[in-house]
């Protein structure tokens, strides 16, 4: 059972999708296919343009900020993902300036805004949704508001990797979110989307810079249903095939109510069992327990009860687990997972097994549906 926050089970109808007979990329078929993903992914994202990149979500990022920027970047490293931001813009030579802070602790909005006030060469803001390093939930719909207040002009990027599909992002005030098809779209790795407001597209533009991960370039074919350079053929089949079925299955709105409410009694059963929840702030993508017994926990999951979560990185490697709430996770899933949780606390002699944790969960998804 794969529960990490990243890759994600692929469903067994896209993955039929995906093996069929592959077709060449420019072909009035694929063109076909590629208009109706660009439909659905207008309609996941609520923006005014989406690219489809042959990458990893790093890629978008990369792409992002080579186009966006134009003077200086303001990042936020709360974690693995944000310090990704400032390493880019280092290996570009884009001048920067970075908050930093501990990975269970999402920036403020003051912090922020102190920081634009401060430094009028700032012109684009790169800040994740949710820090999956720690499972933690940036304001980032409160920031982008209030930076707009002060300057219209400063791009906003967000990177929703472990949030487009998880949940409904006021996209508002934000020029450009980025996703990877390895998290919430419940696909392989190797494709990234960025959904792009009217403004952010008039700066790329005026601004874009590179070769393959130029922007405009990218815009243009797209438009015309096609891509500047060869495309991920069949991680678009697949992506039309789970937007399509998440559409024509209560759609986006039901599946977030229905991750919201399983994080949240993920949440309430492992706390029933005495866990801390690492983030101050976690996002509804996963729940992260810290806990010394991290690696002995998961190791037991795996080897027992055949349940594999993720650990941390850097410093906190062996400080957290990571249970992944993304996807088309089932019910029963996550009950065995924090009941799996449960009798390895037992047998590390944490606490005595008397089955609180799938109770608690179940009492909680049974309230709030």
């Amino acid at each position: 059972m794969l529960l990490t926050p990243g890759p994600t089970p692929v469903p067994e109808f896209v993955r039929k999708a995906m093996a069929d007979v592959t077709i060449h990329h420019r072909t009035p078929e694929f063109e076909k296919i590629f208009e109706e993903t660009r439909e659905l992914l207008f309609e996941l994202y609520g923006m005014d343009e989406v690219v489809m990149l042959a990458s990893s979500g790093s890629g978008a990022m990369e792409a992002c900020v080579t186009n966006l920027t134009k003077k200086k970047a303001l990042t936020v490293n709360s974690g693995k993902f944000g310090e990704r931001f400032g390493k880019i813009c280092k290996a570009f030579d884009i001048e920067y300036t970075e908050i930093k802070n501990e990975w269970n602790t999402p920036v403020s909005v003051d912090a922020i805004l102190e920081a634009v006030k401060n430094d009028s060469e700032i012109d684009a803001i790169f800040i994740q949704l949710c820090e999956s390093a720690g499972g933690l939930r940036h304001p980032v719909e409160e920031i982008a508001k209030e930076v707009k207040k002060l300057n219209k002009d400063i791009t906003i990027v967000a990177d929703g990797i472990t949030a487009i599909g998880v949940e409904k992002i006021d996209t508002t005030n934000l020029d450009a979110v980025i996703t990877g098809s390895q998290k919430a779209l419940m696909l392989p790795p190797g494709l990234a989307v960025i959904g792009l407001s009217n403004d952010a597209v008039s700066k790329i533009e005026e601004n874009a810079k590179g070769f393959y991960f130029n922007l405009a370039t990218e815009i243009k074919k797209q438009r015309t249903n096609t891509t500047a350079w060869t495309a991920a053929t069949t991680l678009i089949i697949g992506l039309k095939e789970i937007l399509a079925h998440i559409k024509n299955n209560g759609g986006f709105d039901a599946l977030y109510e229905k991750t919201a409410l399983r994080a949240k009694a993920t949440r309430e059963a492992l706390i029933a069992i005495g866990c801390e929840v690492f983030p101050s702030s976690p996002a509804n993508a996963m729940t992260t327990i810290y806990t010394e017994n991290a690696p002995e926990i998961r190791k037991i999951l795996k080897t027992k009860y055949n349940v594999n979560i993720a650990g941390g990185q850097d410093h906190i490697k062996k400080l957290i687990f990571r249970v992944n709430h993304m996807g088309l996770v089932e019910d029963f899933e996550a009950t065995w997972v924090v009941n799996a949780i449960e009798l390895a606390m037992d047998e590390l002699k944490l606490r005595d097994f008397d089955g609180t944790a799938s109770k608690v969960f179940s009492q909680a998804m049974f309230k709030g549906n």
